[in-house]
């Protein structure tokens, strides 16, 4: 006699699934590895952007910060190597070359997260000095082919020279790339002052970005603000020369990687409006007396809010090798670097 297989254990499986996602609970069938309400594996991304960060085996972190715009705002010059020295950065090319590679990565990795996050609203906004006309159609043309809302500022410096006092160097080649370094980061301060978007995000044209830099850095804001109910400062860069002190620094869990506290960052960093006009008086006064080290009042304001560090790095800063500054441990630079051409 043939022996009739029940499906009643399959139904009532189908079942339960249902009503756990209509209840809004997720369950794991660790036998397979999937995750039924969500319809996916283990290893894929369980989160969803705005609504909750999952993490396994840590459970579920429902989302109260959720992130709904982004602001890019980039600092270029094709013409200037280094503003306070003459030694040659990584790879020994063209300051235009480092230009262009980061903003191919930065569209690379924004449109990775539009395709992640995908009612995530992004603009972008390029402030640059006196790069080369041919530098600035191609510069101009990859925003245009991005797809992305985008803004282009020509920084005149005669709106911003009496308002800015830079430390004497004994060198008026320093000082005045100083000088316009210093109105551009004034600049991009305003820019973002007068923004509607929920994030703003400043970075100089020497960062070369991985391809989920972005989806990363959004969703670990989304989760460790909503965990703390506090905005946050976010550094894309693992910086060596965090690592040459006995600071302590506490450890969290993002949405793929592992962030640390920091104290000191450079000038490429995330954070909110809601921030930036809560600091304003520091951020600007940055921008208008040069102090040494050079961030000292963005240093103070981590001094009472949250500031992480991605372990390992999402960015390659693309300084001379030998710069406390630069290269981030354990990455690969050169593949980093290879990805960005375009």
């Amino acid at each position: 006699m043939k022996k009739i297989k029940s499906n009643k254990k399959g139904i009532l499986s189908k079942v339960f699934v249902k009503f756990c996602r209509f209840m809004g609970y997720e369950i794991i069938d660790q036998n397979n590895f999937s995750v039924p309400t969500l319809k996916k594996n283990l290893n894929d991304n369980l989160s969803i952007p705005g609504e909750k960060s999952i993490t396994v085996p840590l459970g579920e972190v429902k989302i109260t910060r959720p992130i709904k715009s982004l602001h890019v705002v980039i600092k270029t010059c094709t013409s200037v190597n280094l503003v306070t020295q003459n030694k040659k950065r990584i790879f020994e090319k063209n300051k235009s070359e480092y230009t262009f590679n980061t903003i191919n990565s930065l569209i690379h990795s924004l449109k990775h997260a539009k395709e992640i996050i995908q009612k995530l609203v992004i603009k972008i906004t390029v402030i640059d000095y006196n790069s080369k006309k041919e530098d600035l159609e191609i510069i101009k043309k990859k925003l245009k082919n991005s797809g992305f809302d985008f803004n282009f500022f020509n920084l005149d410096l005669n709106k911003f020279s009496d308002k800015i006092q830079t430390l004497n160097k004994n060198n008026p080649e320093i000082e005045k790339n100083m000088k316009s370094t210093m109105s551009s980061i004034y600049k991009s301060f305003l820019i973002a002052k007068e923004s509607t978007n929920d994030l703003v995000y400043f970075v100089e044209d020497d960062y070369i970005h991985e391809k989920d830099s972005f989806v990363e850095m959004i969703l670990t804001y989304e989760k460790i603000s909503s965990i703390f109910k506090k905005e946050l400062f976010l550094c894309p860069v693992d910086y060596p020369y965090l690592y040459k002190s006995a600071e302590k620094s506490e450890i969290f869990l993002g949405h793929n990687k592992h962030w640390r506290s920091v104290k000191e960052s450079l000038l490429t960093f995330m954070t909110s409006k809601k921030m930036i006009e809560e600091h304003w008086e520091k951020l600007i006064n940055m921008s208008q007396e040069e102090h040494s080290p050079f961030e000292s009042p963005l240093h103070e304001i981590y001094e009472k809010e949250i500031c992480l560090s991605p372990i390992p790095s999402l960015a390659i800063h693309c300084t001379n090798i030998n710069s406390v500054f630069g290269l981030s441990p354990n990455i690969d630079w050169k593949k980093i670097w290879n990805k960005s051409k375009s």
